[in-house]
């Protein structure tokens, strides 16, 4: 069944505002899941996303800033993940191709037409993993969740840029304790003597590319037939070709003819592994956009991200002051209070009749 399609301006509104589906009327009635399903994929997917996000941070800070390895090439790291991610995807394809019944998997054939719709998300997807592994090579673990805490400030700011879309009081207030967590994390890492402004600035960059990234996955989805393997198929593509000239740029192939593990099994095979958790957190990170939202996703995100903290804390036997941990708390707090507060005003928002046509579709971007 053919669905009537979104003009952009309606695309940047779900994205931003966090709506899963095109409003009542847009999509087929009659076809909603019982909520027992929904409520448990949801919470399956958040958990695999967590698992695999956490891992891969992990994983990155040893390939990263490990003493052990002495490896100066975050781009390479990088673009070695995106490789490995088309890879296991087209092997998945091939596998499928010959295993129809067995394999359940799409085809992956390149369409430069498609690749040349998906570019703005991958121009966006290659600043958010780089600007991800720059913020951890320079900060460690623990400090990771506030320095990228400001991507829910960045959905307001770009609700506002995008769609002049005003916030309310109490949503902006929210954004406010986020930015006084943020600012009082980075006072106690100055007290501590651990700060890196580098890796702070890293992750501000991070965090507005991670927002970016939520709005265009969202955008670009029904280019590739809303399939998200299809959709990290081809971005992966465009990110390794863009890599390359990157790689140039900034010397990093001169660091690894340098390096002294390049023929190290232990080293390609950890290298490997953070590509497989590559290849499955571009995959979980649409799935759970697909599953819940945007929003929902950031939200979660930050959430995992002070999980992420404690077992840093933990793992590194590390000693943080009441303030640092209260500066995790105000970031936490502020994006659920943020959280709640659209809620209720979407709530409301639906209790309300509904704007003439005219004026809903007014709005340009």
């Amino acid at each position: 069944m053919n669905r009537t399609p979104l003009k952009r301006s309606r695309i940047l509104r779900m994205a931003l505002t966090g709506a899963l589906e095109p409003p009542s009327g847009e999509g087929e009635p009659g076809h909603e899941k019982p909520f027992l399903l929904k409520a448990v994929q949801i919470a399956l997917v958040v958990s695999l996303y967590w698992f695999i996000s956490i891992s891969m941070v992990f994983l990155n800070k040893y390939l990263l800033d490990s003493p052990s390895l002495r490896l100066d090439a975050p781009l390479f790291v990088t673009f070695y993940q995106c490789l490995v991610t088309v890879l296991l995807c087209k092997a998945l394809s091939l596998l499928a191709s010959c295993w129809p019944g067995t394999v359940d998997f799409p085809s992956m054939r390149m369409d430069l037409k498609v690749s040349r719709s998906i570019l703005p998300l991958s121009v966006v997807f290659i600043g958010m993993i780089t600007f991800n592994n720059l913020c951890l090579k320079y900060v460690g673990v623990a400090f990771y969740n506030v320095g990228r805490s400001l991507t829910t400030v960045f959905n307001v700011l770009l609700s506002y840029v995008l769609l002049k879309q005003a916030t309310s009081f109490y949503a902006l207030l929210t954004c406010g304790i986020i930015i006084g967590g943020f600012w009082l994390g980075i006072d106690q890492e100055g007290e501590e003597g651990t700060l890196s402004w580098v890796g702070t600035l890293f992750g501000v960059l991070a965090s507005l590319c991670v927002s970016l990234n939520a709005i265009y996955t969202k955008k670009v989805l029904p280019s590739v037939d809303s399939s998200i393997w299809r959709l990290t198929f081809y971005n992966n593509v465009n990110a390794c070709a863009l890599f390359v000239p990157l790689l140039l740029v900034f010397g990093e192939l001169q660091s690894l003819a340098a390096f002294d593990k390049l023929g190290s099994a232990h080293f390609w095979g950890m290298m490997t592994l953070g590509g497989l958790f590559g290849f499955a957190i571009g995959y979980v990170t649409g799935l759970q956009i697909k599953f819940t939202s945007p929003l929902t996703h950031n939200v979660s995100g930050t959430a995992k991200a002070c999980a992420q903290t404690v077992l840093a804390v933990l793992y590194f036997n590390e000693t943080k002051s009441f303030l640092w941990w209260t500066s995790n708390l105000m970031v936490l707090g502020g994006s659920s209070a943020y959280t709640w507060v659209k809620g209720l005003e979407m709530k409301k928002a639906q209790g309300e009749p509904s704007p003439k046509e005219g004026e809903k579709d007014g709005m340009g971007v």
